[in-house]
């Protein structure tokens, strides 16, 4: 079974797009060199990570960093499952500062988890992205866009478009000289150039996704000016361990996902 590693070629992927989209590649160039995100590499706890997501959605950083450590006194430790959750009942979150929507969603993610529901970072390893997004959002409080965000600034995954993200549309607004932000329906419009290619003919270890939004973002571009298409570059695959030679993407008919 194939293995998705974490992270991917910044450099190649920065390179490569440049080529393919001169729109992009102009303001790729404003942007100047990307690095790959130390992140990447650094184990973290898939659970505890959506229980923080979910209490830092719609709050300013300082005031969920404060409920956050309220919490954590209330259960003594600083990482969130279902056996350290189970330590705290409603009425104390509701203390804490938690909502009472948040509560629910923080008591279904325990409940999934103790199932044995939410995959683990092992488990993550040999996954597609779609099938992450698949596990993932029957939780309670957690929509595609919580989870594309772990997929690329926990995982590393390449092949990620948040179109539904505002800084992607106003990005693309942007790029393209549009007189109104594309809706998400654009991922089915993004150009042949950055579409994927493998799943006709190619090997699919052949090609990994383009340069994402995680690196874009973690390039210092504003979240205003932030870029849309980021699809599709054929490097070394992130779902193999072997070195492969890099072939060219192929256009063809198959829509993009």
């Amino acid at each position: 079974m194939p293995r998705y590693t974490r992270g991917f070629d910044t450099e190649a992927a920065f390179e490569y797009l440049q080529r393919r989209d001169r729109k992009l590649g102009a303001w790729m160039k404003r942007i100047g060199p990307i690095e790959a995100d130390p992140r990447w590499r650094k184990r973290f706890d898939p659970v505890d990570a959506l229980a923080r997501a979910i209490l830092y959605q719609q709050l300013s950083g300082k005031a969920a960093a404060t409920i956050v450590s309220r919490v954590e006194a209330a259960i003594a430790s600083d990482r969130f499952h279902c056996d350290t959750l189970a330590r705290i009942d409603d009425a104390a979150l509701r203390a804490c500062g938690v909502s009472g929507n948040k509560t629910l969603a923080l008591r279904d993610l325990a409940l999934r988890e103790s199932r044995g529901e939410i995959p683990d970072l092992r488990r993550m390893s040999i996954m597609p992205e779609d099938d992450i997004v698949a596990a993932l959002v029957p939780i309670r409080g957690i929509g595609r866009w919580t989870v594309e965000m772990m997929l690329m600034f926990r995982l590393g995954r390449p092949d990620v478009l948040p179109v539904d993200d505002l800084g992607i549309r106003k990005g693309a607004q942007r790029v393209d000289k549009l007189d109104e932000m594309p809706t998400p329906k654009l991922r089915q419009r993004v150009p042949v150039a950055h579409r994927r290619c493998g799943s006709q003919g190619e090997d699919p270890d052949q090609t990994l996704a383009g340069l994402n939004a995680a690196a874009l973002r973690r390039s210092g571009f504003s979240r205003e000016l932030l870029i849309l298409p980021l699809r599709r570059f054929p490097v070394a695959s992130s779902a193999t361990s072997r070195h492969r030679r890099i072939r060219p993407c192929q256009a063809s008919n198959t829509p993009a996902r």
